[in-house]
Formats: C-alpha cells, sequence, structure tokens
C-alpha cells in the first residue's frame, strides 16, 4: 500500500489537493487515474481513504471517502540523542526509531559532541520518509537542537522516568530491569566520545538514573536503536 502524509488533512475533511510533487508521482509513477483509491494519513492518528477526482502531473485532487482513526503507542518515549559526526548515521536513526515506533527526539549537544549543527528540516523529512514507509498513523515530534544543560532544564518539571545511558564504570542499572509496559519514558543517549564526567553527575542530580545497555561498546547510533527497540518489546 502507498501511504501519503498531509499535515493539513483532518477528520471532517471533504476533498485534498496534492502538492506539484505528490501530483507527479501520483501520475508519472503510480500511473493513477480518476476513481482510483489512495490512503493518506496526518501524522496524527488518522488514515483517510480518497478518490481521485481528477489526475494529472500539476495538480492532482480527491474527495475522502472514509476516515479511521488508530490508537497511539501505549507508552511515551522521548529520546534526547547527541548528533552523530556523520549526519546519515544520525538520519538512519531516525528512520528507524520511527519504523519501530517513538513519540519525541531531541538532539543534544555535549561537551564531547562533534557535530553542533543539525538541519531540522532535513531530520523531518526523513521521519516522514519513515512514517509513510512503515505504515504509521503518528508522526514524531523532532525538536530543535538544544544544549545538554538546557534539556535538564527544561526536563525538571517531567515527572517521567528518566535514564541516561553512558559508558562510564559506575554503578549502573540494567536497561530492561529499569523498563515496564505502559510507561512514559526519557532516555539520553551520548555522543561518540561520550557523556563526560560532569554531564552524568548533572544528569544523577536531574533525576536521570543511570543505566547498561548491555555489554558491547555502541555506536551512538545504535545504542538510540537499542533503547528504542527495548521500549518497544516490552510494550508488545
Amino acid at each position: 500500500m502507498q501511504l501519503f502524509y498531509n499535515l493539513d488533512i483532518t477528520e471532517d475533511s471533504k476533498e485534498i489537493l496534492f502538492n506539484k510533487e505528490e501530483s507527479r508521482h501520483i501520475f508519472k509513477v503510480l500511473r493513477k487515474k480518476e476513481g482510483d483509491q489512495l490512503m493518506l494519513t496526518n501524522g496524527k492518528g488518522f488514515f483517510f481513504k480518497v478518490e481521485l477526482l481528477q489526475s494529472n502531473p500539476k495538480q492532482c485532487d480527491a474527495k475522502v471517502i472514509s476516515v479511521e482513526s488508530k490508537e497511539p503507542l501505549p507508552y511515551y518515549l522521548h529520546l534526547a540523542v547527541a548528533p552523530t559526526k556523520l549526519n546519515d548515521r544520525y538520519e538512519w536513526f531516525l528512520e528507524k526509531a520511527t519504523e519501530i515506533g517513538i513519540s519525541e527526539i531531541t538532539p543534544v549537544i555535549c561537551e564531547h559532541s562533534e557535530r553542533k549543527i543539525i538541519k531540522l528540516e532535513r531530520y523531518e523529512k526523513k521521519v516522514i520518509s519513515a512514517l509513510k514507509q512503515s505504515l504509521k498513523a503518528y508522526l514524531p515530534k523532532i525538536n530543535k537542537a538544544i544544549s545538554l544543560k538546557e534539556f535538564f532544564k527544561i526536563q525538571k518539571e517531567n515527572n517521567c522516568q528518566k535514564l541516561i545511558a553512558h559508558c562510564e564504570e559506575t554503578q549502573k542499572h540494567s536497561l530492561k530491569s529499569q523498563l515496564s509496559a505502559q510507561q512514559n519514558t526519557t532516555i539520553l543517549i551520548g555522543p561518540e566520545g561520550d557523556f563526560s564526567p560532569n554531564e552524568i553527575s548533572l544528569a544523577i542530580a536531574s533525576n536521570f538514573k543511570p543505566v547498561s545497555l548491555g555489554k558491547s561498546r555502541l555506536r551512538t547510533e545504535t545504542a538510540a536503536i537499542v533503547a528504542c527497540h527495548s521500549v518497544a518489546f516490552v510494550n508488545e
């Protein structure tokens, strides 16, 4: 099934206009014609079945013939992950996390971060593409990049479970021992050089529990996926 994404469509919409890029894809690639049906999502929990009224490479439009609401994830997972030196690795993480199931993502800039500038629009496009490919009804929220200290300030009033995965040889719990179903969780994943000792201390002072993701030393993007899948697995 080919799934399209449109932010503006709502459960009350009667008709939808496709932009030029999507119209060209519908007409030239999919070879859809008047009367054919397509599926859309607005990333807010709804699937829409629409029927093409007009199909041409400049402008396709369709009428909504049915609306289906989907239940959200039974948990809320917020991953705060330091941007990787190679941008494509972070984009891979965004893609796979969306496929697995995630609610919110915040790029955090740490003391050892080698990449401190991100292109939020590019990240958003990656997530939308993964949403469509994996047939998801909910689009994860991606926040702008902020410093780790600023992130701690924002999370101060958040009463969810807070965890930090790091590689320092200190007392840590295993991630799986800290997870339970239907739980709101925020997990911090550091850069290639890991969190600094000072950052780990700040995290603990901000009520983040140190956790281990296993005995192997993982890349940033791999650690983030392990954390994401662990939460999803607990909620199966």
